[in-house]
């Protein structure tokens, strides 16, 4: 007997099951033959700046032109320094460099693999930080409220990394409404996916989304006219932003489908050398499920025997990246320990049962 494979997501189920309404929303662009900023863009602007609870909702190209912007949008320019984690993929990092500004890396709590406030509080004790980027990882918010309570005082913008965190919230208050602004990906394998990509940046201050609007269009400020220096051609088409709002009614029952598989695989992988993420509540969306094991090459090995798809969200902390290392004085010890053990397993809505299952038994017979 053949053994099935569970892949690591499966972009395709989902899609399939909304088919007519993403197949209906393509047609009605199309035919319209208005493809950039037009009205669907606007809509969705509308409608996602509602999702989140916050006035304005800005289209853009990506995500990673979204920190980009946000971050020019609120003053960081030439030379300032933006505290951020070298944890999560290089792409707050990206956008940082893009500006010619310089990335100051915080450490993380081992626990949640999020931002150490300690750690933060040491940063800007010792350096002039213009920004700080709060990035919600895998699907949990981070301390942001902590964050935003030292920064405020010090006149320190906070803009939130959302890239991973579509519809997590505390307290009632959604991610991308704590911070002076929220910065979301709407790449394929997010909670929210485009069917390419895309990107959005929230905010409650009308002065910031003035500025984004500008930004993201050559900085006009009207056509033709560049009165804003660091403008750029961002936009989010109208193709994506149609397809997107086709989406955006499931995400909280995709969300609580990822919670529930995520609450299940943590309560039955029961093996004395992996740890599992807990705490699966409304602030955690379960973008990833990232579990830790110091023998992560033996572990993945007999994973791939067993037909389980992974993958290692991220192996190579920003800091240690080979392009800008030499530039980096970091000391994260956290964070470089964390990247030698995580290891990410299947956890995605349209999982079946029989591969959940496959997936928990593959683990504790390791």
């Amino acid at each position: 007997m053949t053994r099935r494979v569970v892949p690591l997501n499966d972009l395709v189920r989902q899609n399939r099951l909304i088919h007519d309404e993403l197949a209906a929303s393509a047609r009605r662009v199309i035919e319209r033959g208005w493809y950039v900023l037009g009205s669907e863009g606007a809509e969705f602007e509308k409608t996602f700046a509602a999702y989140c609870s916050v006035p304005h909702a800005v289209g853009v190209a990506n995500g990673t032109d979204a920190i980009e912007l946000a971050l020019r949008a609120v003053g960081v320019d030439e030379g300032h320094n933006v505290a951020t984690v070298a944890n999560a993929g290089f792409y707050a990092s990206t956008s940082i460099h893009a500006i010619g500004a310089r990335p100051l890396y915080v450490d993380v709590d081992p626990a949640t693999h999020l931002m150490s406030v300690d750690s933060l509080n040491r940063e800007l004790a010792r350096n002039d930080v213009r920004a700080v980027i709060a990035t919600h990882l895998y699907g949990r918010l981070a301390d942001v409220e902590r964050i935003t309570d030292i920064c405020k005082p010090l006149g320190i913008p906070v803009i939130e990394d959302c890239a991973q965190a579509h519809g997590a919230s505390r307290n009632g208050k959604a991610a991308g409404s704590f911070g002076a602004a929220g910065c979301f990906s709407f790449y394929p394998t997010k909670n929210l996916g485009a069917l390419g990509d895309g990107g959005a940046v929230t905010t409650s201050d009308a002065a910031i989304a003035g500025r984004l609007r500008e930004l993201r269009q050559y900085g006009w400020d009207k056509k033709y006219q560049v009165s804003r220096s660091g403008g750029r051609n961002s936009r989010l088409d109208e193709l994506q932003a149609a397809l997107l709002l086709a989406k955006l009614p499931h995400l909280d029952r995709w969300n609580e489908g990822r919670r529930a598989i995520a609450r299940r695989l943590s309560n039955a992988i029961r093996h004395p050398r992996i740890k599992c993420p807990q705490d699966f509540g409304t602030d955690n969306v379960a973008h990833l499920f990232v579990l830790r094991c110091e023998d992560r090459a033996g572990f993945q090995r007999h994973l791939e025997a067993r037909g389980i798809g992974s993958d290692i969200h991220y192996p190579i902390p920003d800091h240690r990246q080979p392009a800008y290392a030499a530039s980096s004085s970091s000391e994260l010890p956290e964070t470089d320990r964390l990247a030698k053990e995580i290891i990410t397993i299947p956890c995605f809505p349209e999982m079946e049962e029989e591969e959940i299952s496959q997936v928990i038994d593959a683990i504790n017979s390791w």
